[in-house]
């Protein structure tokens, strides 16, 4: 037996494993249930006593060759995996990946930044999930006032009521509350309210609000400030006409329409033959709002106004259906390609 091992030990060391299947033909030869360890072992119960001592050590020196052997390829084997080819050029250029357009909704988004802050507007951004006086109370939306009725809101809370933001106009308290007069700022945002999706409406839509507060502001300059914006953003030859209108927060309110860029004012289905498209709400501050906020109404006018991102963005680039803007399809993505 002691001779049978001495030739194994060196035969176990010189066996050639180059694959993981080399690898498992070996385990299985000399460790499986009926392989040659399991034989030695059982044939080391007949071994007389004076030779068990020597016999066991030689018998322990194949085992751990044996267990050497595995633990080596294994070792080798995952120092190969993680070493790189050099099958492969590392000096080759990349395959060029094209850049993915901006979504459309960002893009005028931007557009709509970039318009006011020429004219030294700031950019206000705050929470989504808004408490009940910053999204109705200090807009002047008592409790039981029909008008929280135009807004059909997703409430989380109740007593107190927490809810999904149905405008950003709670940015424009919080705006207030934390800073005096001059104010001149946009808001924009994503906001919520609970409505049918349709090609028109979605439960999901942004926002830009606008705020100016200081001494002497009048509905004269929100109306030029309003020309100026519908201009650079559909053209210089836009005209804009306001109308009046009801909203908690403002008093006078109106509501502005451009003329419709797509067909010049002739009237067509987007216009629905009018020539005029509404695009924002707005209107003068309401005193009780600066009150609310703490800014004296007697010292301090303003204006503000509000637009979905989305009309604007269905009016610039001719989009019948808004639904296409949350579809994430590539086919209508991929027209936006290059817009900056």
């Amino acid at each position: 037996m002691l001779d049978k091992i001495h030739i194994l030990i060196p035969e176990v060391q010189d066996t050639s494993i180059k694959t993981k299947e080399d690898l498992e033909q070996f385990r299985i030869h000399y460790q499986g249930r009926k392989g040659v360890l399991a034989g030695l072992f059982e044939d080391f119960k007949t071994v007389p006593p004076a030779q068990k001592k020597e016999t066991g050590r030689i018998l322990n020196d194949l085992k751990m060759a044996i267990q050497a052997r595995i633990d080596t390829f294994i070792q080798e084997a995952g120092t190969k995996e993680e070493t790189p080819s050099t099958e492969f050029d590392l000096t080759r250029p990349v395959t060029y990946m094209e850049p993915g357009p901006r979504h459309p909704l960002s893009i005028v988004r931007n557009q709509i930044i970039e318009i006011f802050s020429r004219i030294g507007y700031t950019v206000a951004e705050d929470r989504e999930i808004e408490d009940d006086w910053h999204n109705f109370t200090a807009l002047n939306f008592p409790e039981e006032h029909p008008a929280r009725d135009m807004q059909d809101t997703f409430f989380i809370e109740k007593n107190p009521d927490i809810a999904l933001r149905t405008h950003t106009s709670s940015v424009q308290i919080r705006t207030m509350e934390q800073n005096q007069p001059p104010i001149r700022s946009i808001f924009p945002g994503r906001v919520f309210r609970n409505e049918a999706i349709s090609a028109r409406a979605h439960c999901i839509f942004h926002q830009v609000e606008g705020l100016y507060v200081d001494k002497d502001v009048s509905f004269r300059d929100l109306k030029q400030t309003l020309l100026y914006f519908a201009k650079e953003v559909f053209g210089e030859d836009t005209q804009i006409r306001l109308r009046p209108s009801y909203f908690p927060f403002t008093e006078p309110s109106g509501e502005m329409d451009v003329s419709c860029n797509i067909c010049g004012g002739k009237g067509c289905n987007i216009c629905k033959y009018t020539g005029w498209v509404e695009i924002l709400g707005c209107g003068m501050v309401d005193p009780a709002v600066l009150e609310n906020c703490n800014i004296d109404s007697e010292i301090y006018t303003g204006f503000a106004f509000g637009m979905g991102i989305e009309r604007i963005t269905m009016l610039k680039y001719q989009i019948k259906d808004l639904r296409l803007f949350f579809e994430n399809d590539l086919r209508f993505l991929n027209q936006f390609r290059g817009i900056i």
